[in-house]
């Protein structure tokens, strides 16, 4: 596929060091476009702005604690500051936090899975407002088949919510940026082999006491009865974040083989 049409374009990726952050990182590098990468896990990324550069790309990598709101603008300012431009955001950055039942479930822990995956949201599409108002853009939010058309994610009360959260949000987000031709559309991936696993702290002996049995003889995945890959919604983010899509807007795409249809 030909960059010329994404030369000097810039893009934003929150959680952009590791699995669908990287992978999109990598994807819109590789057409042409500029990358920065927001995220607190700076030496990964690092490794992704190496890999990006390996292809002859550019990359910028921007620690900071996505849902620090003085950081968030901070960052914003900063790609300002070095490229001059914005044309795509992913607001990609995310956690699973604490699995365990809501009657055992910490206000604090609500609070941090909450700020790292609804108000990060927010605030990645609140500082790219003032800088594509005026050429227009994309604005891509990883939500999640969790709390949008699957709820038997036991113990997953705080992310299901915040993943909801995501495309309400996204959708009025659409609606009042249209005027701008600031395009936002939510992405809604089932299971995708990142090490999102890294962030879910699963209490096993009290989600016990909640879960209920079921089991799938092929998988939880009809397609291809196994999880996707983050290549796979690399692929459907540069759709979104590309000209070929440029009268999507306000759309939930769910990219998970079927897995929530069972």
């Amino acid at each position: 596929m030909s960059t010329e049409g994404n030369a000097g374009k810039v893009a934003i990726i929150t959680g952009g060091s590791s699995g669908i952050g990287r992978a999109s990182a990598i994807a819109l590098a590789r057409q042409g476009l500029k990358v920065a990468l927001v995220d607190i896990k700076e030496e990964k990324a690092l490794e992704v702005k190496q890999e990006i550069e390996h292809l002859g790309g550019s990359a910028l990598v921007l620690d900071t604690d996505v849902s620090d709101e003085q950081r968030m603008k901070a960052s914003y300012q900063a790609v300002i500051d070095h490229w001059g431009r914005l044309d795509v955001v992913y607001a990609n950055a995310g956690i699973n936090g604490k699995v365990e039942p809501i009657e055992d479930l910490s206000a604090n822990d609500w609070d941090s899975t909450l700020a790292t995956n609804l108000r990060s949201t927010f605030l990645a599409t609140k500082y790219a407002i003032p800088h594509m108002k005026k050429e227009g853009g994309s604005i891509i939010i990883t939500s999640s088949i969790n709390g949008t058309r699957k709820y038997r994610g036991f113990g997953m009360s705080a992310y299901s919510a915040s993943k909801a959260g995501q495309v309400a949000f996204g959708k009025m987000a659409a609606l009042e940026l249209a005027r701008y031709k600031i395009r936002v559309n939510i992405v809604c991936p089932g299971a995708i082999k990142t090490n999102i696993g890294e962030n879910t702290f699963k209490e096993e002996d009290e989600l016990e006491k909640i879960r209920i049995p079921i089991e799938y003889p092929e998988g939880s995945q009809p397609l291809e009865h196994k999880p996707g890959s983050p290549e796979q919604v690399a692929d459907l983010v540069y759709f979104l974040a590309s000209g070929q899509s440029n009268h999507i807007t306000g759309s939930v795409i769910h990219i998970d083989g079927a897995e929530s249809l069972l």
